[in-house]
């Protein structure tokens, strides 16, 4: 196990109704002109933004509002936000949404205090400061809720670029379960599946010896894999949507990551599909994750092994590893598609011949990504390739 700093200090406040005690939890973390940041029509149509403004207005807190989050958030909205911040005396910022809209937050936050355009800590730049922010979450996929991640997509030349920083982590976190019942089935697979590649892209590594890690991972994976279902045929099923909305957090908070090499190299070839096409993340990446697999797991067949016994319940073939492997993914791509995720472009509605752009937006050049197998642009064509034509 490598040396690691785990750093986690948000506070997690889950269970029915707590939306309403947000005015109390804002207040706690000394907010009192608040951006209240969301999406679209569905947070006020609901009666959530109702409940967030009686309780911000009962704990004597002043607001003021931005809407229109889209999937893959924009800069441009971001602007808007940090425009509307200064103007106003802005001191807390909450997103009530999902990982989009807890994304832009985090940008419009980071972007506040800082003198220069927002874009550096996209392009390479380290966030130092911020705004303070909570969040009330409104379905269980990215994990923003308790990371200090964000994604954002350039729209000049749609450029899609992350960024991270403990500066950029909530405060406090309002997690609750029966926000996400009325989500449609494909929104619910598509963060059931963005939940599994934060817990792949952690579980694919080069560190030995890091059983405890791993065993959180499958524990997450394979509640991913029993819990998806349940929901998606059922999707007033409480206990179940509480146990994926943990899950997505415990995913991509940190924990289950700590000590160990990582592999981003799925999340960043699928960023672009998405930044081109506007897809679903989570429908790319259930494209791109089983792709990459088929085209990396030479090179540690028995960690593959592990993942296919361990979490989809393989019998291991000792003579012929590989032939484990295989059935490993295999079944990961076929419990996608039994979720409703696409399995290739066709499905995603991205086209072959893009891939050249895909590639070149991926901006590798010569050289290699870093990760549990490093891959240069023609290792990102061969992957997208495999995706255009994938098969159950």
């Amino acid at each position: 196990m490598d040396n690691f700093n785990f750093y986690s200090p948000t506070e997690f406040v889950f269970g029915k109704d707590r939306e309403s005690a947000c005015g109390e939890y804002v207040k706690k973390y000394g907010g009192s002109k608040v951006l209240i940041h969301y999406g679209g029509g569905s947070a006020e149509r609901s009666g959530l933004l109702g409940r967030v403004r009686e309780s911000l207005s009962r704990s004597g807190l002043s607001f003021t509002e931005l809407g229109g989050v889209q999937p893959n958030p924009h800069d441009s909205l971001v602007y808007k936000g940090i425009e509307i911040c200064r103007n106003e005396g802005v001191d807390f910022i909450l997103a009530v949404g999902g990982g989009s809209v807890i994304d832009s937050s985090k940008a419009i936050a980071a972007g506040v205090l800082y003198d220069g355009d927002f874009w550096d800590f996209y392009s390479g730049k380290h966030v130092e400061k911020a705004l303070p922010l909570g969040v009330i979450l409104t379905i269980a996929a990215a994990g923003s809720e308790g990371s200090g991640d964000s994604v954002i997509t350039k729209e000049d030349g749609m450029l899609k670029r992350g960024t991270g920083s403990d500066a950029l982590r909530s405060r406090f976190s309002i997690l609750n379960p029966e926000l996400t019942q009325t989500l449609p089935a494909y929104q619910t697979a598509c963060g059931a599946t963005d939940i599994m590649a934060h817990v792949f892209e952690r579980y694919f590594t080069n560190t030995k010896e890091v059983e405890i890690t791993d065993r959180l991972c499958e524990a997450v994976l394979v509640t991913m894999v029993r819990e998806t279902p349940r929901v998606i045929a059922d999707p007033d099923n409480y206990e179940a949507r509480a146990n994926i909305m943990w899950a997505g957090m415990v995913a991509h908070n940190g924990i289950v990551g700590v000590g160990r090499s990582q592999d981003w190299n799925s999340h960043a070839i699928e960023h672009e599909l998405s930044a081109l096409y506007d897809c679903a993340h989570g429908a790319g990446l259930a494209v791109i994750m089983p792709s990459w697999m088929e085209y990396v797991y030479k090179h540690d067949v028995m960690r593959f092994c592990q993942m296919a016994v361990r979490v989809f319940g393989c019998q291991m073939n000792f003579e012929d590893p590989e032939t484990t492997a295989l059935e490993g993914i295999h079944r990961f791509r076929s419990f996608l598609h039994r979720i409703g995720m696409p399995v290739n472009f066709t499905e995603l509605g991205a086209k072959e011949e893009d891939i050249p752009q895909l590639v070149e937006k991926l901006g590798l050049g010569s050289g290699k990504s870093q990760g549990f197998v490093p891959l240069s642009s023609e290792d990102a064509a061969a992957i997208y390739k495999i995706a255009a034509k994938a098969k159950i």
